[in-house]
């Protein structure tokens, strides 16, 4: 289904009467209304981040629900695709921590890549309507990914930005891991303690304590 060992840690979550459940809605909706992100890149976050390589876990909400921005990974775009405000305000923190250009484009595969596991709480969303998925489901799903990250030995950095995201805090217990929370980076919000949080050196200063390859927060054009 996904393609790495990420099918086997959840080979017995997909056999689970609720996610053959959330497979049967969603795939009728992918057949009556136009939903996204594209059917194929429903599981990008897992494809591009096997578990085992897993370092930092960025929490999004619910994916893009304007044509062409969604593509499977919390709060990133395609290339090409305009940039959203979240994501703006994202590239502005890491400026002012780092004194990184802000980038022109806002596709976030090289985090991935490196280990930045770009998780969205809801996987998929119909056209123009924001959460429309949200109770189908997949929360339950992603609630058990997060259990299960949360069992790793591997010391893994959790970004919890928002109420939303802040909500999972209890279920991550092991004290391996950091959890670093804030307000979410949307413009409402950004300034009641995103801007300034330094969750990237943060994110940083631990991985190289626990002998990690450190996230190269810079994105090229």
């Amino acid at each position: 289904m996904i393609g790495n060992n990420w099918d086997l840690a959840l080979a017995d979550e997909f056999k689970k009467d609720y996610f053959i459940k959330i497979n049967e809605f969603v795939d009728a909706e992918y057949k009556t209304k136009t939903v996204y992100p594209p059917y194929d890149e429903i599981f990008n976050a897992f494809k591009l981040t096997p578990l085992e390589d897993v370092k930092v876990v960025i929490l999004g909400q619910d994916p893009y629900h304007e044509e062409g921005q969604a593509h499977g990974l919390a709060f990133s775009t395609p290339v090409g695709r305009p940039i959203p405000r979240s994501l703006k305000n994202i590239f502005k923190e890491i400026n002012s921590e780092y004194g990184y250009d802000i980038p022109q484009s806002g596709c976030l595969e090289s985090w991935a890549k490196q280990g930045v596991f770009l998780l969205n709480t809801v996987l998929t969303v119909e056209a123009g309507k924001a959460n429309s998925h949200s109770k189908c489901g997949w929360q339950t799903f992603t609630d058990n990914v997060i259990k299960l990250l949360n069992s790793q030995n591997q010391p893994i950095v959790f970004m919890l930005w928002g109420k939303q995201a802040e909500k999972k805090k209890e279920i991550i217990t092991n004290s391996n891991h950091l959890v670093l929370v804030t307000s979410h980076p949307s413009p409402f919000s950004a300034r009641r303690g995103f801007f300034g949080s330094n969750h990237f050196r943060l994110a940083n200063e631990f991985l190289k304590d626990n002998g990690l390859d450190e996230i190269n927060w810079q994105i090229k054009p």
